[in-house]
């Protein structure tokens, strides 16, 4: 096995000469530690099936059910992330943390890709360990101790479907309002301690976090804008680009992502597992 870190050394490494479908001893160690410390890591050049991939995800962690994307046919524990040629609008389109909605939000999940197009159709993947690191005295002071508001109803719940293109709606990809609707906002620490690598990380992301808890709405407004363009700073980046048998597992506790809608016309499905996590460590705003 072989790690290569990506080519700007910003987030990401890549794992060679591994076979996710028949794990020699050790090699699970070996991706658990290069997870930690990357934050998302790829694997290229696998053939695994549907059963191979959860035994993989299982091998991780407990796995999450989706309650909102579409569930493979034969597999429940596999989230469809797809989008046809003839639909304009992507699945995960914008900077988000998969289920930071959630009172113990998501280890990190398991991506394959399953069809590709024949360009386009990157992820985009942002540290938000180097993020903290890099974020100016002023706010970094400004943020210790606060609390910040996730929710998922502005996303899958039925105020937002109903504003959906019905063009382009997402009937048959997105669904079950009625859960969103019955959830609770939940906060996290703005500023956590990682679970794993024990550095300090923003977990705020512009996809479900609404507000910081305390402060009026234009005060948390202007905070979180702050932040998140903070974020956005392409210092932060790294772009995977998929090939047949791409596989990436990304830390939901250390990251966004982003996926590119560069390909229309053209259909991409990729499949997805997602793992249970723990609820977050706040960073001791003393020493933050």
């Amino acid at each position: 096995m072989t790690i290569e870190t990506r080519p700007h050394g910003k987030v990401g490494a890549e794992i060679l000469g591994v076979d996710l479908g028949h794990l020699a001893p050790g090699d699970l160690a070996h991706i658990r530690a290069a997870f930690a410390e990357y934050g998302v890591v790829f694997f290229r050049d696998q053939a695994i099936d549907e059963a191979q991939h959860i035994a993989f995800a299982r091998a991780l962690g407990r796995i999450n059910i989706n309650r909102f994307f579409a569930a493979h046919p034969h597999h429940r524990e596999i989230a469809l992330v797809v989008k046809e040629p003839d639909q304009r609008t992507n699945i995960g389109g914008g900077w988000h943390t998969d289920h930071s909605y959630d009172r113990e939000p998501a280890l990190g999940s398991v991506l394959v890709a399953r069809e590709l197009p024949p360009q386009g159709g990157a992820t985009d993947f942002a540290s938000m360990a180097a993020a903290y690191d890099a974020l100016p005295d002023d706010l970094r002071e400004c943020i210790a101790g606060l609390r910040a508001v996730h929710s998922a109803r502005h996303v899958f719940g039925s105020k937002a479907l109903a504003y959906a293109d019905e063009r382009d709606a997402p009937k048959g990809r997105i669904g079950n309002a009625p859960a969103a609707d019955g959830l609770s906002d939940v906060t996290h620490p703005v500023v956590i301690i990682h679970p794993l690598s024990g550095r300090r990380v923003l977990f705020v992301n512009p996809g479900f976090t609404i507000a910081i808890a305390g402060l009026p709405e234009a005060q948390s407004r202007a905070l979180l804008d702050r932040l998140f363009a903070h974020c956005r700073d392409p210092r932060f980046h790294e772009t995977f680009h998929w090939q047949p048998g791409s596989v990436a597992l990304w830390d939901n506790r250390a990251t966004w992502h982003l996926a590119h809608n560069d390909y229309h016309g053209h259909r991409r499905e990729m499949h997805r597992i997602t793992i249970e996590g723990q609820a977050l460590e706040a960073a001791d705003p003393l020493t933050a």
